[in-house]
């Protein structure tokens, strides 16, 4: 009898010690949510910024950590559906218990995952441009606002430099992030006083793939006399079939210039950029960069896509969200360390006026209220290699504003989210 009860004893003491160990390995780490489309139209783009997730937490890890504890990133691929997304952010802050999510490409996704970070008072970090009009106190804007992107790069289309553009084509995929750019865009040019019967505007679907009548619209708006410029909001893997049609049309960038805000060195592998050369994009940052971050940032995701083996491994690009995402996850760790915690509202208030040295070669800092950051502002155009040629550039890093002034009703708005 008594050997059975030792035998209990020791099973229980066995048993417990195993879940103190287990509970000491999970206290080792932190976990990291890593919330993009790996599949499905945004695949094209969302993929690499996966990739750049992995390749930063594996940088971190092998510096040290966060304080002495390694970061273990949560991997999950929301598919390019956006009511998927709130199912997986809502599984990594309940059952996975991240600390924080670095993800969404779309405004569609990230509107669709907000109420959950919300509830649950989780931290996520954004790393794309988008239309602003948004100022939340669980989320951390990386990429560019209309005014760090879009109004500089219309401005230079509109300025001699950039060809005095007169009419305008805002062309974009059919959701809320071209809608509510366009919006701005429209009121924009019409403070410039530009008429509206020299704007055209078209939306086409996800995945949209048969582009020949719109760019015969197109070539027909430009014939109407005056200098005619397209704005590109379009989205995933759409951008193919687009310029591979706009190539075919002939429609050369001295004759009807494209920029474009979703288009970086990413999306250009998989077209010839010969017939494109010329044509533009407006970002916070580009490859061509000549500095020594860049140089940094550039082989180690080089090297990282060699040694993971990835698709085209040799010919890898980097591109303006894949720094976001890269400057994102640094500030974090640095606000982490500087609150000494992983809770959110210490992270959070931690955050305000974070500093890092960028790929872009400037030193971008995090608004101490408003959650997005302070970025350069680059126009680059498109080489034969699909790499950009910069053209324009600011000065130095602009305040993002999240609420656009030409928005009726802004001017009212505070620049720092309310707390909940």
């Amino acid at each position: 009898m008594s050997t059975r009860r030792n035998f209990i004893k020791a099973t229980v003491l066995a048993a417990s010690l195993s879940a103190i160990g287990m509970t000491a390995h999970a206290a080792e780490t932190i976990k990291v949510g890593i919330l993009h489309s790996l599949s499905g139209t945004m695949a094209i783009s969302e993929t690499a910024l996966k990739e750049t997730a992995l390749m930063t937490i594996e940088e971190i890890n092998k510096a040290g950590g966060v304080m002495g504890k390694k970061l273990e990133p949560v991997v999950v691929d929301p598919a390019s559906n956006w009511p998927l997304f709130a199912e997986k952010a809502r599984q990594l802050l309940t059952k996975d218990k991240v600390a924080v999510t670095f993800g969404c490409w779309t405004s569609v996704s990230r509107k669709s995952v907000l109420p959950v970070y919300k509830e649950l008072n989780g931290l996520l970090f954004y790393p794309v441009q988008y239309e602003g009009e948004e100022l939340e106190k669980n989320v951390f804007y990386t990429g560019a606002a209309p005014n760090q992107q879009a109004i500089p790069a219309v401005e230079y289309l509109m300025s001699k430099d950039g060809g005095e553009a007169k009419r305008w084509v805002l062309l974009g995929t059919d959701y809320v992030y071209p809608r509510t750019t366009n919006k701005i865009l429209r009121a924009f040019l019409k403070s410039k006083g530009v008429a509206e019967a020299d704007i055209m505007e078209e939306y086409t679907p996800f995945g949209h793939s048969d582009y020949q009548t719109i760019i015969a619209k197109i070539k027909k708006f430009a014939s109407e006399g005056k200098k005619t410029a397209v704005v590109s909001t379009i989205n995933g893997d759409s951008n193919v079939p687009f310029y591979k049609e706009l190539g075919n049309a002939g429609l050369k960038a001295t004759d009807v210039p494209v920029v474009a805000f979703s288009v970086g060195e990413e999306e250009l592998r998989g077209v010839d950029t010969k017939p494109l050369v010329g044509h533009l994009a407006a970002w916070n940052y580009f490859q061509s960069l000549k500095n020594a971050e860049n140089t940094k940032f550039i082989k180690m995701y080089k090297d990282w896509a060699v040694k993971q083996k990835l698709p085209n491994a040799k010919t890898v690009v980097t591109n303006d969200p894949m720094e976001a995402t890269y400057i994102g996850i640094h500030m974090w760790k640095q606000a982490v360390e500087k609150a000494k915690s992983t809770d959110t509202d210490k992270v959070i208030a931690a955050m305000a006026g974070q500093i890092f040295k960028a790929p872009s070669g400037f030193e971008v800092k995090m608004d101490e209220k408003n959650h997005h950051l302070h970025k350069p502002v680059f126009i680059g155009e498109v080489k034969a290699d699909g790499q950009f040629n910069v053209v324009w550039k600011t000065s130095g890093p602009v305040k993002a504003a999240p609420w656009s002034p030409y928005i009726p009703g802004n001017d009212k708005k505070k620049d720092e989210p309310e707390a909940k």
